[in-house]
């Protein structure tokens, strides 16, 4: 089903980005945020978001709506797309919710799409695309950071993500397939060393980046697993201050304490490492996708590269569903888009460089 009609609810950053790349591809978008909003290229509601009510009326009339709120109200914005028939988008890493998304799809109109940031989303799409090339897949690595380019103090960090978001994926135990085996294992483990570009880098295990890969390649691949990158000597620290300092047991202070300490910069750099290991044509090889993701100038501004690559991935994954390149209703995993038809949308396009 063709449309053209999209709500993206939420216009912080990624949200209002996202919106504007949206219109720019021919979509009609109103932005639906708290607050009044002056100046934008899209018309924009005020509302509660947090109220059902507010809520319906304003997606009435909309074909789609694109969630760029906190993960924990994605479960309500799912449930009332579902009911109107919408289709739905969303940014989310929190497993829960996806679960919920999914029982929603069993009998949706539209089609349920969450997972469609960075991670999940465009790593999962590049994940499935390296793995496709073997006759037999023996790894399946799935690495990505975003860091500030000049970083400063003991944890080299910026917090140019949500504070909830990085918290969670910190916290929560994280979903792996190793030795053939689906397990869980804590976050903030199985910590390595990366070098991308000639920097040095540390990835370690959080959770959610695998979005539902674990159960599609259960018995087809026989490690797999995602971390987040980032300087060396974050992760000891970040053990230190949730574990010993027992902050784990305060997450939203937690997440207050480290955006107080850690606001966000201009200058960011998104790190991207996927590398696939297998049998091809009675061969051991290695394929890698590596890439370093700056700000770019969109919609005649700077943008961050967090911002970018988030917001570029679920409007590229929206466009496609327009086309027909995906199905136009049920549940959508991110490892079924087909990375050659992402890249080749207006807006995947960006992922070239």
């Amino acid at each position: 089903m063709a449309f053209e009609r999209v709500a993206v609810l939420g216009l912080g950053k990624v949200g209002h980005l996202a919106a504007e790349l949206l219109r720019e591809a021919g979509f009609a978008v109103t932005g639906v945020d708290a607050r009044g909003l002056e100046g934008a290229a899209f018309p924009v509601l005020a509302a509660d978001l947090g109220d059902e009510a507010a809520l319906r009326a304003a997606l009435a009339g909309q074909q789609a709506v694109l969630s760029c709120l906190p993960y924990h109200l994605n479960m309500r914005v799912a449930s009332v797309a579902q009911g109107m028939g919408l289709h739905y988008f969303d940014l989310t890493e929190d497993v829960p919710t996806t679960n919920h998304i999914r029982a929603l799809a069993a009998t949706a109109e539209g089609l349920m799409a969450p997972q469609c940031g960075l991670a999940p989303g465009f790593v999962g799409i590049v994940g499935a695309d390296l793995a496709a090339q073997f006759d037999t897949v023996r790894s399946l690595r799935l690495r990505v950071g975003a860091l500030p380019q000049h970083p400063t103090g003991l944890l080299g960090y910026a917090f140019n993500w949500s504070p909830e978001g990085v918290v969670n994926e910190y916290l929560n135990d994280c979903e792996v397939i190793e030795d053939g085996q689906r397990k869980m294992v804590s976050a903030m483990e199985w910590v390595e060393t990366i070098h991308v570009g000639g920097v040095t880098l540390e990835a370690f295990t959080t959770s959610g980046g695998l979005g539902t890969m674990c159960e599609t390649y259960a018995g087809r691949i026989a490690n797999l697993d995602y971390k987040t990158m980032r300087y060396p000597g974050h992760v000891r620290l970040m053990n230190f201050f949730f574990h010993e300092l027992l902050m784990r047991e305060d997450r939203a202070a937690a997440g207050r304490i480290l955006t107080n300490a850690k606001p966000p910069v201009e200058e960011d750099v998104v790190y991207v490492h996927v590398a696939a290991e297998g049998w091809a044509e009675g061969q051991l090889k290695r394929r890698e996708f590596v890439r370093a993701y700056t700000p770019v100038v969109l919609a005649g501004r700077q943008r961050t590269a967090i911002a970018w690559t988030t917001s570029a991935s679920v409007v590229a994954v929206i466009e496609m569903v327009r086309a027909g390149t995906l199905p136009a209703r049920g549940f959508l995993k991110q490892e079924e888009v087909p990375l050659g038809a992402f890249l080749a949308t207006r807006t995947g396009a960006l992922f070239q460089g």
